[in-house]
């Protein structure tokens, strides 16, 4: 019966460990805005970190790739606004994509 209790107890400590991990998580930010005829995105986690160096993409409604650009040290990604209807998604990877349609965003 001892060892049965020690098997108990040990399956509870791993999962207590493995669910802890999920309170740790951050996931994925961006927000958009439009200046003169650029669009400017910051992207970033939401335990406030930033993201730097990652890639940032435009499409078109029909899923088309426009342009394909990288956050700066700034966590800032620049777009020339080249269509009306279109969406940005950043991917940093690791739980879901963040996606920002055109029409939600507005001037800074």
């Amino acid at each position: 019966m001892t060892q049965y209790y020690k098997l108990i107890r040990s399956i509870s400590s791993a999962s207590l460990l493995l669910s802890s991990s999920a309170a740790f998580a951050h996931f994925p930010l961006m927000q958009c805005w439009t200046i003169d005829e650029n669009i400017e995105c910051e992207a970033g986690y939401s335990d406030g970190s930033k993201a730097t160096n990652y890639h940032v993409s435009m499409f078109d409604y029909d899923d088309n790739l426009i342009a394909k650009e990288k956050t700066d040290t700034r966590s800032i990604v620049t777009f020339k606004k080249s269509v009306d209807e279109f969406y940005l998604v950043f991917d940093s990877g690791h739980e879901s994509p963040v996606e920002v349609d055109s029409v939600e965003i507005s001037e800074k």
